[in-house]
């Protein structure tokens, strides 16, 4: 057992913290976070993967003395965008990510989605802990202004970047689908969105989309129920007007 989850088991003297208040930097950044975490658990289920948790815009706290600095109100780290971590049995809702009550998990796969005052934070020491801390498998960093995405896969004890493939997508090995944009409209906004790609290339629908195909599919199949009734009664008039 590490030292900073042993030293964990005793009760903090203190309640840990669950918000810092600061709202996220845009309408975008909102809808495309909640898109996310939406699109990780879906296309994780899909796969028949039932042990894992996903989660975003909560605290991750990988230490002890983390969460003294942010009882304290010293400068902090918060938690990623979005995250997943696999092998996790037990999917409660949880307010925060506290590793040592989670056997000293971490996430295994982040998204942070930057804006003009996080980028340099975002790439620098949010990376850093990332790499170096938490040891998470692939990082993914998309730039709305410039529509530039990034990825980075963790080699030995380092990050490598990814290289994009011929649609400008990346390929996550743990989430097993790739990750790229996509032009249209979520919840009636138009925007870029980061989307979530399956291996032949199509999207993975939102539970929205799920549902509204499926109304297609059931219209479609009325129609051409109606059409063929339709066609039945037609022949049986011209057969009776032939008796």
């Amino acid at each position: 057992m590490s030292q900073p989850i042993a030293s964990a088991l005793a009760p903090l003297p203190f309640e840990l913290v669950y918000s810092d208040g600061e709202p996220l930097e845009s309408e975008w950044h909102v809808l495309q976070n909640d898109l996310l975490r939406e699109l990780i658990l879906l296309a994780t289920e899909e796969q028949g993967r039932p042990d894992f948790y996903v989660g975003g815009n909560m605290f991750v706290y990988y230490s002890v003395e983390q969460a003294w600095d942010v009882a304290r109100g010293r400068p902090y780290f918060r938690g990623p965008d979005a995250f997943w971590v696999d092998g996790i049995k037990n999917r409660r809702q949880r307010k925060c990510w506290v590793s040592w009550e989670e056997g000293g998990r971490l996430p295994d796969v982040i998204f942070e989605m930057l804006s003009e005052s996080t980028a340099s934070i975002d790439r620098s020491e949010k990376k850093d802990i990332y790499e170096r801390i938490f040891h998470t498998s692939e990082y993914f960093l998309y730039e709305p202004y410039t529509r530039k995405l990034e990825g980075f896969r963790l080699a030995g004890q380092a990050y490598r970047r990814m290289l994009l493939n011929g649609q400008g997508r990346l390929w996550s090995e743990r989430l097993g689908v790739f990750i790229g944009l996509w032009h249209g409209v979520v919840d009636r906004r138009e925007y870029d969105w980061v989307r979530l790609y399956r291996p032949d290339g199509s999207l993975v629908p939102t539970q929205k989309e799920l549902t509204e195909a499926e109304h297609q599919r059931a219209e479609a199949e009325r129609r051409r129920a109606d059409a063929a009734e339709a066609e039945l009664a037609r022949l049986r008039a011209l057969l009776e007007g032939q008796a």
